[in-house]
């Protein structure tokens, strides 16, 4: 009877987790939105290339190298497939109260979850690189993120023994649940990287300082985009639970979800108020924002906040990421979407109100931490974007940038008949 519920556990947690990593991966089709509708019509089958091809190159550099160094053992498919029953009937039986102790899961659902965080963080970079880098520049540095840079920050936070000897939970007591800063503010990090060795889109900021707004071509999209990135993060921090077959794992899980959501819808009225205040205008893009900020500041520790507390970290999000997006096109830093603002600054945010919740995190070991994760990841990118820039080049040409990158980079437009009736 016993080694029966042991087995309708296992099989629960499991399904939950393949299940949020399903959500996860959706949000490749959120992004996809969000960045087709936030930029001109003329770059949108370039940026939707971008997104399918970035997470296949995820799936696929993950399995052959990425999941290997960040959690050991031989390369290639080493280590991932079924389960030995015995043991995990054993590991089960070993726990004090039997049910409750850590998860239990196959190797290859744990693949599966953990390869869907490393193409959301690659997705990052997409977002703000738009519209005037060369694809094949951008899927080789993927190659590189997915595979190498992404592998060792991560081991260094959520592996058992993190490369080059570094443990920052072990060593510093740092804590991040769900990934502000290890996918996040990561990826914010590489994506800046690459934007300064790009360079802002022709016609964006005016010699005597002024900056131009360039709208994107679809604000539906984009809406959607939001929504289906807000449904995916039930299934980003839910999944971050590990399992849900007991009942204070049930109850930590509900409690992430109600956090999650309360974040995000705090952080779209933040940010839309904001606009109103700043712009005289309801400005649809900061609300998108405002809530996408939301999510990622109550990403790095969802489980421990009161609802009260949740609500006000997102509106806080949502107020940071506005400030932030007008605060970086004043540096000349130009983000098509705003990625940067709402994964990097915001995620460094939810990094630092992680102690005002949990018990025993410290201001000074989460900031330990970030600096820790932005360090490698920014100089690790900046060196592999500054090979590629040398080699093959990192931006496309004036001609190919004014007349779009789908007709250089693709040879197909997303609108055909919209443009043929414009012409």
């Amino acid at each position: 009877m016993q080694e029966q519920i042991y087995h309708l556990q296992y099989a629960m947690d499991t399904f939950y987790f393949l299940i949020c990593g399903v959500l996860v991966m959706w949000m490749a089709a959120g992004f996809s939105m969000l960045e087709a509708g936030l930029v001109r019509a003329k770059n949108t089958t370039e940026i939707l290339t971008k997104n399918v091809a970035l997470y296949s190159i995820a799936c696929i550099m993950y399995l052959v190298c990425g999941y290997a160094f960040m959690y050991g053992g031989e390369f290639f498919l080493s280590g991932i497939g079924g389960v030995d029953v015995d043991a995990t009937l054993t590991s089960f039986a070993e726990r004090e109260d039997g049910f409750t102790g850590g998860a239990v899961y196959s190797s290859a659902s744990d693949f599966f979850f953990q390869v869907v965080f490393v193409a959301t963080a690659m997705s990052i970079v997409s977002g703000a690189v738009a519209e005037r880098m060369k694809l094949w520049a951008f899927l080789a540095f993927a190659v590189v993120m997915t595979g190498f840079i992404y592998p060792v920050h991560g081991s260094w936070t959520w592996g058992a023994e993190g490369m080059f000897g570094v443990n920052l939970d072990d060593q510093f007591g740092f804590s991040d649940f769900a990934g502000s800063g290890i996918v996040h503010m990561a990826g914010a990090a590489a994506a800046l990287a690459g934007v300064l060795l790009l360079g802002a889109r022709k016609g964006k900021y005016s010699k005597d300082g002024k900056v131009n707004a360039i709208p994107g071509a679809n604000m539906p999209l984009a809406t959607l985009g939001t929504l289906v990135l807000w449904m995916g993060w039930f299934g980003f921090n839910g999944g971050s639970v590990l399992k849900l077959g007991d009942i204070s794992n049930a109850n930590a899980v509900a409690v992430v979800f109600l956090n999650t959501n309360a974040a995000a819808a705090a952080g779209a009225v933040a940010a839309l108020a904001l606009s109103v205040i700043l712009f005289r205008k309801a400005d649809l893009t900061m609300a998108l924002n405002g809530a996408l900020a939301g999510l990622v500041a109550i990403t790095a520790e969802p489980s421990t906040p009161s609802a009260l507390q949740a609500t006000l970290f997102g509106a806080i999000g949502g107020v940071i990421v506005v400030a932030s997006i007008i605060g970086l096109d004043k540096l000349k830093i130009d983000d098509p979407v705003g990625a940067i603002s709402v994964h990097g600054v915001v995620g460094l945010f939810g990094l630092l109100i992680v102690p005002l919740s949990k018990e025993g995190a410290t201001f000074t070991g989460q900031l330990i931490g970030a600096a820790a994760i932005f360090a490698w990841v920014f100089i690790a990118s900046l060196v592999v974007w500054y090979v590629l820039k040398l080699t093959i080049g990192i931006r496309v040409s004036e001609e190919a940038e004014y007349e779009g990158v789908d007709a250089s980079e693709c040879g197909i437009e997303a609108y055909p008949e919209f443009v043929a009736s414009v012409k």
